[in-house]
Formats: structure tokens, C-alpha cells, sequence
């Protein structure tokens, strides 16, 4: 059993103060059907509704198998680890956290996130009183020049750099050591002199979505030979694949009024220009690549996106990458098609926000992008140029993977191309693998196993009786001693048997990366329809055996050996009993003393 770090009955009541479906039902839409509550998974892409919570206190998807109680939900929905997820519902529920005593290594790695996130706050607020301060001229003028008002430098909570030293002087005064300023990523030593690593710049606070600043982006304000934008370096709190910009201000907005669609821009200019001309939803990645895990954040947020990159090549190839990203974590996903080389906050300054607007509101479907991008390479008044470009415009559509959503492409295509149709619709058969030979033979079904196969030392047969001590299941026969029946399991066991609540098993054990258990707590959504006494008992009755089989032959190795007459008389007594309890399919030998 693991330490979680916190007293099991602490955890207890905390989830007892955390209904489930309370707080579930706060992330995602519930329905209640045939009492238990549906929805469709936030964990992987579905249109049909196949996680389920139930009345035990834990989640489990049918599509993707995820499960777990309250906590864990909170943990992989917020991407936060265990104290993080605990925090949140202690928060919630108003309860004092006690004293966290796990293992040392992850006491430690605890209390430096903690010491890094409280510099952090204390950094950024720091650069934002330098700010107002008359040696931040240089700032105040870009942020005239820029148009930033009073409200956007506060929601931003934007600040100033004075120079190479005042943040760590700062720092060392509020009682960080240099050590924590390296690890926050604030500092950087150069012969033995600390300095600030983002010195005499205009600061973006990069906060998560709990609102905690965990980086810094920072505009360098003159010419320098380094770059314009510097980031923060990586973190124990800081990993550039998985921040967003304004996710802190997007989420808030969710909460008070509900959202229909966040916008991706570039950068974060583009979304300090985007907020203040009314587009609240609008958040940034760092830099204009957008990650598997920025996805996966966004993915709280909503399922629409709009990506709204700048109309130049490398906003093009973003786009264009972004998409499959997106499209695979399954986002309904629309681009706005900016102008050639301009961004938004260009358009809002030179042409205002109705124009912007509507280049929103007139976003296009990623396949009708993807194949207007593809046009500017190709001669469509060549052959040579139409083949290409069907070819590629093909593969575009391919990925649809419904012929109700191809056909209209198709027909595109050929009125583009003057490619008749059905020559385009076999190549893109021949795409979609969908293509068949005639002298291809059919796969050969595969054979029914036998009810409780004999894989891995009859695991189907020990998941089932796990899971229904567990349940504690009427048809759970009270005579057997499980724990001699199942040695390798006695502390799931000897839980069972205290009749603890399902959900505590979260508590004791990591069932995270224990699939045995996993397994064992989801079978009561599973194998309903095989949860009766007899197959209980021919489950029992598969790892009796095995182990009657076992004793059999130790026994007959035992006799061959022995050359006491009296002691080969007592060994084959018991192998008589033996042989019997296996004939007969007797239990006794397992039956509690």
C-alpha cells in the first residue's frame, strides 16, 4: 500500500464534502439515466456518451477505460498532481490540510514547487509596481505607443525590469535564496554574479489556470542581438509545450457566464489587443507552435476552436500543423483566414473591430483551408498541375473519414481540376485504404476462449473475485479464506474484508498504476452480466485447482523421494485427499480455520 500523504480518513471525509457528481458536474454536462449519471468522456474524443459515475464515488469511461475517484478526476482534468487536487477540493469543501508526509523525495519536490510559485508571485508583483515607477519610462512609452489601457496593464498585471540586479537584491530581501531564484528560473549566475535574466524588459506574467504566475515572457525594448521575446527557461512549474497565455482569464470567464469558442492567436500582444476589443476568449501558445498538451489544457475550456493566426508563411504553417493537433484530440475546429501578412492587432488598429469580426465570424472548416492553401502551389491550367494538386487536395480529404463529408469535396475537386469524379473518388478510396481485392481472403473469425482462460495464472478469475470482495457481492462465498486462496493480494484483501468504500481504495493504493485493482474496481460496470454465484464460483473454483495441482505434484515428488515407509504412508494419506478434492471439487483445504 502506498503513502498518499495525507490520513485516509482525512481523505475520506474530504470526498465525502466533494460529491462526485457535484464536482463533475461542474467541468462537464451530466445526464441522469437509469440512476447513474452519463456524459460524454473529457478524456478522449467520443459523440456518444460512454463515462459513467456511480453510486460508489468514481468515474469509469467505457471508450478509454479511464477511472478514479473525485481526486483523480480533478488531477487529470486540472493536469495538477495529487496535493494540487486535494487543495483544490480542500478549498471547496473549507477544510484545513493537514501536515503532507509522504516520501521524502516527494516532500522535497513539494515544497521546492512551492517555494518557486510563492517567488514567482512575489516577482511578478514586484515588476509590476516598477511599472508606475519613473525609471520605467521606456516601458511607459511602449505601452502608450501600444494603446494599453489601465484595465488591460491590470488583467495582464503587465510590469518593467529596472535592470540587472534590483529583482535579485528584491528577492534576497523578501528571504529567497539564490538557490530558488535559479530553480524559478528568475536568475541566472555569471562568475559568481547573479543577475536578472529578463533585465531592462517590458514583463508578461505567464499564469496557469489556477491563476498562479508560473513564468515570464518578457519584450526586450530596445535593439539588442538577442531575441525581441524571451521566455522563462523550463521549471519545475514552467514547461513552454503546456502554457497558455490568458488560459488564466478564459477559464474565469467560463466559470462567471459560460463559453462557446476560444480563438488562438500568435502571440501575446495579439491577445492583449484581441481583450480589449471585447474577444475575451482569445489565448496564445508560447510562440506560434501549438502542442499536444496545449490541446489538452484548451480542451477544458472548449471544444471549439478558432485558430486566427498572422497571414504570413510561418502563421500558415502553424495553422496548418495546428490543425492535425486539434482535429485529433477531436476540437470542432474553424480557421480565420487573416490577410496576407497582417496580424490582429494590425487589423484592429487600422481597420477596427468590425473588420476583425467578421474575418471571425466567416472562418472556414480546416478542409476548405487546407485546400486553399494548397491552390497557391499549383498550376491548375497545366495537367501536370491539377494531377498534383488532386493528389494532395486528396489527402487533405481522406482524414474526414466519412463519405457524407467527402462528397463535397469531391465534387470541388473535379470542378477545379476537370477530373471526372469517379477517377477521384477511387484514388481516394485507394487513401482511406478502403480498397479491397477480389482474391483477398476473409479473416478467419477468431475463436471464443473459454469462460475464465488460463492467462497469466487465470487473471480474469482473480479480477473477478477481487472485484466482488470488493463490491462485496451477495454471492461471495463467506467460508473461503481468500488471503490463502490469493496470498500475492491479502492487502486488497484484508481492505475488502474492513468493508471499506469503494473510493478509498484510491486512498491506500496507487491504483493509477495498478491495473490489477483498476480492473477490479470497474468490474461492477463490466461484468454485470456475468456477476452471479456460479460464475463467482467457477472462479474460485480456477485457482483452487491450480494450486491443488500444484500441492498434487509437490506431494508426488515428496513420495518418490522418501524412504520412510511410515512417512510415505502419511504423504500418500494427504495425496488421497488431495487427488479427492480435486476429483470432487471440494474447497475445503481453503476454508477459513
Amino acid at each position: 500500500m502506498q503513502n498518499k500523504g495525507y490520513p485516509a480518513d482525512w481523505l475520506y471525509q474530504l470526498k465525502q464534502k466533494n460529491d462526485i457528481v457535484s464536482v463533475i458536474g461542474k467541468y462537464i454536462h451530466l445526464e441522469k439515466k437509469g440512476g447513474k449519471y452519463w456524459a460524454c468522456c473529457p478524456f478522449h474524443n467520443e459523440k456518444t456518451p460512454s463515462f459513467t459515475i456511480n453510486d460508489e464515488g468514481f468515474f469509469y469511461c467505457f471508450g478509454c477505460k479511464e477511472a478514479g475517484d473525485v481526486i483523480s478526476f480533478v488531477q487529470k482534468y486540472e493536469s495538477c498532481d495529487f496535493p494540487e487536487a486535494v487543495a483544490i477540493l480542500a478549498k471547496n469543501a473549507g477544510m484545513e490540510i493537514p501536515e503532507y508526509t509522504a516520501d521524502e523525495t516527494v516532500v522535497v519536490k513539494k515544497q521546492t514547487k512551492e517555494r518557486v510559485l510563492k517567488l514567482l508571485d512575489c516577482a511578478y508583483k514586484h515588476y509590476k509596481d516598477n511599472l508606475y515607477l519613473p525609471q520605467a519610462k521606456k516601458a511607459q512609452e511602449y505601452i502608450k505607443q501600444r494603446g494599453f489601457t489601465r484595465r488591460e496593464l491590470e488583467d495582464f498585471k503587465m510590469g518593467y525590469s529596472l535592470g540587472w540586479t534590483e529583482m535579485i537584491e528584491y528577492l534576497r530581501r523578501q528571504g529567497f535564496t539564490y538557490k530558488e531564484m535559479l530553480d524559478a528560473g528568475v536568475a541566472n549566475v555569471k562568475n559568481d554574479h547573479y543577475y536578472d535574466v529578463m533585465a531592462e524588459r517590458l514583463m508578461f506574467p505567464i499564469f496557469n489556470a489556477f491563476n498562479e504566475c508560473v513564468g515570464f515572457s518578457a519584450r526586450a525594448l530596445e535593439k539588442t542581438d538577442m531575441a525581441k521575446y524571451k521566455n522563462t527557461a523550463e521549471t519545475v512549474v514552467f514547461q513552454k509545450g503546456r502554457v497558455v497565455f490568458g488560459i488564466n482569464l478564459v477559464k474565469a470567464l467560463k466559470q462567471q457566464q459560460g463559453i462557446d469558442r476560444v480563438v488562438i492567436v500568435e502571440g501575446q500582444i495579439d491577445v492583449i489587443a484581441m481583450h480589449r476589443a471585447g474577444f475575451k476568449t482569445t489565448v496564445a501558445c508560447m510562440g506560434t507552435a501549438l502542442t499536444k498538451e496545449n490541446a489538452k489544457e484548451l480542451k477544458k475550456l472548449s471544444n471549439n476552436i478558432t485558430l486566427c493566426f498572422d497571414g504570413d508563411t510561418a502563421g500558415i504553417k502553424a495553422t496548418i500543423k495546428s490543425i492535425d493537433i486539434l482535429k485529433e484530440e477531436g476540437f470542432n475546429v474553424l480557421v480565420a483566414v487573416m490577410p496576407e501578412g497582417r496580424d490582429p492587432d494590425e487589423i484592429l488598429k487600422q481597420q477596427g473591430k468590425e473588420a476583425l469580426e467578421k474575418i471571425i465570424n466567416n472562418a472556414i472548416p480546416p478542409t476548405d483551408y487546407l485546400i486553399k492553401s494548397e491552390l497557391k502551389h499549383y498550376d491548375l491550367s497545366t495537367a501536370d498541375g491539377k494531377g498534383k494538386f488532386a493528389k494532395v487536395a486528396l489527402e487533405h480529404i481522406s482524414k474526414l473519414g466519412s463519405s457524407s463529408e467527402e462528397e463535397p469535396y469531391l465534387d470541388k475537386i473535379r470542378s477545379l481540376t476537370q477530373i471526372p469524379i469517379d477517377v477521384l473518388r477511387r484514388d481516394l478510396d485507394k487513401l482511406s485504404g478502403r480498397t479491397v481485392s477480389a482474391f483477398q481472403k476473409p479473416e478467419k473469425a477468431p475463436e471464443q476462449k473459454v469462460i475464465i482462460p488460463r492467462e497469466n495464472g487465470n487473471i480474469r478469475a482473480i479480477r473477478f473475485i477481487l472485484g466482488s470482495l470488493i463490491y462485496n457481492k451477495p454471492f461471495v462465498n463467506k467460508k473461503i479464506d481468500y488471503k490463502k486462496l490469493l496470498p500475492r493480494y491479502s492487502d486488497m484483501i484484508d481492505k475488502a474484508l474492513e468493508g471499506i468504500p469503494v473510493s478509498s481504495y484510491f486512498d491506500y493504493f496507487d491504483v493509477e498504476n495498478n491495473q490489477l485493482l483498476k480492473d477490479c474496481l470497474n468490474m461492477d460496470a463490466e461484468t454485470s452480466s456475468q456477476a452471479n454465484e456460479k460464475y463467482f464460483n467457477e472462479c474460485v473454483w480456477a485457482i483452487a485447482s491450480v494450486l491443488l495441482q500444484e500441492k498434487q505434484a509437490e506431494l508426488a515428488e515428496k513420495f518418490k523421494e522418501s524412504e520412510n515407509q511410515a512417512e510415505r504412508m502419511a504423504i500418500m494419506q494427504q495425496l488421497n485427499l488431495v487427488n479427492k478434492a480435486i476429483r470432487e471439487k471440494k474447497l475445503e483445504e481453503f476454508y477459513v480455520r
